[in-house]
C-alpha cells in the first residue's frame, strides 16, 4: 500500500474568501497532503475553482491542491489541459485533476452549452482525459479529431500529466475510471462500508484489468463529512449505515479501519456547501485526527 493522503475541503462561497486561504495555510502548516475545491461555475455565489486554485497554491508551500470535481463540460478539454499544466508548472507539481462526467447537466444550459445525454457525457469524459494526457509531458504536436473537441498540431506542454481522479457512479463512468484514471472518488459521500463502494469498485477493477492495467494502481479517495466533537457520540452512523461523524477517538478508529481493512488511499474532510468550517473543527482534523490515524496505520 502506498502512502495514504489526508486532505481538507475548502469553502468556495464568495463570502468565504478569507477562510479559503486561512484554512489552506492551516492544512499546509499542519502537514496535510491535500486541499480541495469544488467547481460550480454556473453559481454566482461560488468562487470559480480554477480562479481560486492559483491563490491557494500561491499562499501555500508544500500542500497539493485538487479540484473535486472539475465541471468538465464548461471547460473545453484543450483549454483545461493548458490550465492544468500551467498550475502544475507554477506550483512545482502540486496539483491533482479531479474530473466528473458532469452530474449537473442543467449547469450546461445555464452556461449556454449543449445539454448532452448521459451517455455522451461519459464519452466526453474519456475524450477529455485522452486530450489532457496528450497535451502534457512534452512530445510531438498533437492532432485529434474527436467527437467533442478537435486540436491540430498543438504542441504539448512540458509539465507532466498530474494525477487524474474521476468521480464515478454509473457503470460506464466506472469503466472509464478503470481504463483511464489514477484514482476513483465514490459519489454521494459513500464510504468504505457502503453497498455502493462494494458494488462499484469491482467494476473499476474489471475495466482496468481488461485494459491491461493493474487495478491496484487506481487508488480510492473518500470525501468524509460530519461533526467532529471532543467527546464520543452515541451514534456515528445513520439508519442507512452512512457515517455521520463523532468524537475524535471515534473518527480515528473509523478512519484507521477504512485504511487498514478497506484500502482507503485518501481521506478528505469537508462540510456542506455554504458552511464555514469552524477553527475548532479544522484544528481537531489537522492536529489530532490526522496525526493519530497516521500513527495507527504506520508500519511497525
Amino acid at each position: 500500500m502506498g502512502p495514504v493522503l489526508f486532505g481538507l475541503g475548502l469553502e468556495t462561497g464568495v463570502d468565504q474568501v478569507s477562510e479559503i486561504v486561512r484554512h489552506a495555510r492551516a492544512a499546509d502548516e499542519a502537514g496535510l497532503d491535500l486541499v480541495t475545491l469544488s467547481d460550480h461555475p454556473a453559481l454566482a455565489d461560488r468562487i470559480d475553482a480554477y480562479a481560486a486554485l492559483g491563490f491557494v497554491l500561491g499562499a501555500t508551500r508544500n500542500i497539493t491542491a485538487a479540484t473535486i470535481m472539475t465541471n468538465l463540460l464548461s471547460r473545453p478539454a484543450p483549454i483545461l489541459a493548458r490550465a492544468v499544466t500551467g498550475l502544475s508548472t507554477v506550483s512545482g507539481g502540486r496539483f491533482v485533476l479531479g474530473l466528473g462526467a458532469g452530474g449537473l447537466r442543467e449547469d450546461m444550459v445555464f452556461l449556454g452549452g449543449p445539454p448532452l445525454s448521459p451517455a455522451a457525457q461519459v464519452r466526453a469524459l474519456e475524450e477529455s482525459i485522452t486530450i489532457v494526457r496528450a497535451l502534457s509531458g512534452g512530445g510531438d504536436p498533437v492532432t485529434l479529431d474527436g467527437e467533442f473537441w478537435q486540436v491540430t498540431d498543438l504542441i504539448p506542454a512540458a509539465a507532466p500529466t498530474p494525477p487524474i481522479w474521476v468521480g464515478a457512479l454509473g457503470p460506464k463512468t466506472l469503466a472509464v475510471t478503470g481504463r483511464q484514471a489514477d484514482g476513483w472518488v465514490p459519489g454521494h459521500l459513500a464510504d468504505w462500508r457502503s453497498k455502493l463502494v462494494a458494488e462499484s469498485r469491482p467494476r473499476v477493477d474489471e475495466a482496468a484489468a481488461a485494459a491491461g492495467r493493474n487495478p491496484a494502481d487506481i487508488v480510492t479517495i473518500y470525501n468524509v463529512a460530519g461533526p467532529i466533537t471532543r467527546d464520543p457520540q452515541p451514534r456515528t452512523r445513520d439508519d442507512d449505515g452512512r457515517w455521520i461523524g463523532g468524537g475524535v477517538a471515534q473518527w480515528v478508529d473509523e478512519l484507521t479501519t477504512a485504511v487498514l481493512e478497506y484500502g482507503a488511499s485518501a481521506l478528505i474532510y469537508l462540510d456542506r456547501p455554504g458552511i464555514i468550517v469552524s477553527e475548532t473543527t479544522v484544528n481537531l482534523w489537522t492536529r489530532e485526527i490526522v496525526p493519530a490515524v497516521r500513527e495507527a496505520i504506520a508500519e511497525p
